[in-house]
């Protein structure tokens, strides 16, 4: 047991458990800051200095410091149950994550920082899924932009060691007549391709059920991205219609994965949808939609509704290594 584990171990019960937003990331704060301390024991007093480290965040890494299990990890451990370790299971088995934005669209940092954080965190590779066009509020990537971005990407990677790559990819708009945001041979030069709706959600069922099918159907996409749209958080906004069983249905047949998007105000799909889904066969991406490092720690609610449905690491690609994933998808190896 190390600091960082237990922190983030902690992080994932209370989490389980529907504790506040506050308090889980917490403990994720703490996780970071250990990176700074060298390994061997270190008193509850030196961890308190660290920057956002309380006094039980410090408690927790002294007792981890010595190899021991904390004792308020021990008394989280007692009181879940099976499906708790099951869902900590698939999220130490993470390996990326297929979702995530940098400033060159609505993101907050530049490509590099989200590149280390995700490495940081112990994934082996990230897709960075910046805007297409058409979200102009996002300043979503034109064709010769996009064409940038992969030099771009191509320049972080040789400056990053070979335990990490960073994958290229984009959140493509699914217009309204399904097709893709994008000119087709960028599509198909890229290794990962959401694709999402973000206009008329309110679309009736048939419409938007139609768009959806031509989407997901289509060879180039990989992910079909936050599938309902909803925001459950301030003023919201409802799910879209469309007939999911048609839908998860032809993601299951076309290998297009399922996206748990893992932000605090989709949480997409809810509950009913996710066990559709899970019953279509599909396979599933645990993503963040991560617009800056520290939200990349969500990752682990995701895995933790994954495993509230039964769900294994062989139906969640975010689990799968660089290869397998490679070789599955659409994109050029």
């Amino acid at each position: 047991m190390t600091p960082d584990e237990a922190l983030r171990r902690i992080a994932f019960l209370l989490e389980w458990r529907g504790a506040s937003p506050y308090r889980v990331r917490a403990f994720h704060t703490a996780a970071d800051a250990v990176r700074a301390l060298p390994p061997g024991p270190v008193d509850a007093a030196r961890a308190a200095q660290l920057r956002g480290v309380g006094p039980v965040t410090a408690e927790v890494i002294s007792q981890a410091s010595t190899g021991a299990v904390p004792r308020y990890l021990a008394r989280l451990q007692a009181e879940a149950g099976p499906e708790a370790r099951a869902g900590w299971d698939l999220a130490v088995a993470s390996t990326g994550d297929c979702h995530l934005h940098s400033d060159w669209s609505d993101g907050g940092s530049p490509i590099e920082v989200m590149a280390d954080a995700a490495r940081a965190l112990g994934h082996h590779w990230a897709v960075l899924t910046d805007h297409s066009p058409r979200l102009t509020i996002a300043h979503g990537l034109s064709p010769d932009r996009l064409r940038s971005q992969l030099r771009a990407v191509a320049d972080v990677n040789s400056r990053t060691g070979p335990d990490f790559r960073l994958l290229t990819g984009i959140e493509c708009d699914i217009l309204d007549d399904g097709s893709l945001d994008q000119d087709e041979d960028l599509l198909g030069a890229l290794d990962v391709v959401v694709a999402s709706v973000h206009s008329k959600l309110r679309s009736e069922p048939g419409p938007m059920t139609a768009r959806l099918l031509t989407a997901v159907r289509n060879p180039h996409v990989d992910v079909l991205g936050h599938c309902t749209g909803r925001i459950i958080t301030g003023r919201g906004r409802p799910e879209s219609r469309f007939d999911a069983e048609a839908v998860f249905t032809a993601c299951a047949r076309a290998g297009t994965a399922v996206e748990i998007n893992c932000r605090p105000e989709r949480r997409d799909p809810p509950d009913d949808l996710l066990a559709q889904a899970a019953a279509a066969g599909c396979l599933f991406a645990v993503d963040t939609d991560a617009h800056a490092p520290d939200q990349l720690h969500w990752q682990s609610s995701g895995y933790a509704r994954a495993a509230r449905i039964g769900l294994g690491a062989d139906r969640l690609i975010t689990t799968w290594s660089l290869e397998q994933l490679l070789a599955t998808g659409t994109g050029p190896q």
